[in-house]
């Protein structure tokens, strides 16, 4: 049986979801981002710094940050539980996976932490 999409239950729709989501959002800021400096093909640090100093621009990126981070968590569980099994790893599989998963989930925090202090000076 599937569950609802917006279901909070951990579930393959809800991973799928979250996957193409965020990749929706990522593609759109990077397009926007090829775009923008297309448009302004000699750019220079005053006008990128304009660009970021915007509070519209700084939200976007915010949820680009945010769909990276989920975009990354959902891709490192699926690796994690494809290929770090008993099978391929013995009796201390789950150890090395839930080894494998704090880590991830640690550096993306801090990942997240540090590009909200970048684009907003904190």
């Amino acid at each position: 049986m599937v569950t609802s999409v917006t279901n909070l239950s951990r579930s393959g729709l809800y991973d799928w979801m979250a996957q193409r989501v965020s990749a929706v959002v990522l593609a759109a800021y990077f397009i926007f981002l090829i775009g923008y400096l297309a448009m302004h093909p000699g750019i220079g640090y005053v006008q990128w710094h304009e660009l970021f100093a915007s509070n519209g621009m700084r939200i976007f990126s915010l949820l680009a940050l945010v769909a990276l981070g989920a975009h990354a968590w959902v891709g490192m569980w699926t690796i994690a539980t494809d290929y770090l099994t008993p099978m391929a790893l013995g009796k201390s599989a789950t150890a090395v996976r839930f080894l494998f998963q704090a880590v991830c989930g640690v550096a993306m925090f801090a990942y997240f932490v540090w590009g909200v202090q970048i684009l907003w000076g904190i």
